[in-house]
């Protein structure tokens, strides 16, 4: 369970995050798509200031983009790097083979498909796999950042779109939105730290069967 203090650390962090405008975005993609999913933020943030600044939102929608790209490749040279262990390390044996086939299968429809769409949809798995099966660089960024461009134009363009009521939201549930955010965030670095723990501790049960059987 996550102590007060730690829970005030994340506030500051995202408010520190939310007056960096765009540069903010770009750290957040990075985080979002390679260290800890930090479920719905992206999108309410871009959400957020392309509301705030309607003149400029193609520029958050780009920001966005950028970091989100960033943070999927460091996932795909990780999992390049790590082989299959590191999508085990990820998920379980069985969820690992699942995802594999599947990429396997589908290729760059799975990268471009994954990456527009919305949460609860995993899509760093999906980014662990194409780094494991040596998929291309090229293509892999291509169909990411195309995903990527479409999810955030959309997310960004209806910010512009209904600003006013987005920001009169905002500043009335200000403390609300920022709690819920934290709590998302929170939720998703523990369930991250829970799946890890469980693919280390079915990693190592698979060990000693393995010993036995040599």
């Amino acid at each position: 369970m996550p102590s007060p203090s730690s829970l005030f650390a994340v506030v500051l962090i995202w408010r520190w995050v939310l007056r960096m405008g765009g540069p903010g975005l770009i750290l957040l993609g990075i985080a979002d798509n390679s260290i800890v999913p930090l479920t719905g933020s992206m999108d309410v943030l871009t959400i957020w200031l392309a509301a705030s600044h309607r003149d400029t939102w193609p520029y958050y929608a780009l920001m966005a983009v950028i970091g989100a790209v960033l943070g999927g490749y460091i996932t795909y040279a990780l999992g390049r790097t790590g082989g299959k262990e590191a999508l085990e390390h990820k998920l379980n044996k069985k969820k690992a083979k699942k995802v594999v086939a599947k990429f396997d299968r589908w290729g760059f429809k799975s990268v471009f498909a994954g990456a527009i769409l919305p949460p609860p949809f995993p899509l760093v798995p999906v980014l662990l796999a194409a780094g494991a099966l040596q998929y291309p660089r090229k293509k892999f960024i291509t169909a990411l950042g195309f995903g990527r461009s479409v999810r955030y134009l959309l997310v960004a363009g209806m910010g512009a779109l209904y600003g006013k009521q987005i920001t009169a939201f905002f500043s009335r549930y200000y403390k609300s939105a920022v709690l819920i955010l934290v709590g998302l965030a929170v939720l998703g670095s523990l369930l991250t730290l829970l799946e890890y723990r469980r693919s280390r501790r079915s990693k190592n049960e698979q060990t000693p069967v393995a010993s036995n059987a040599a």
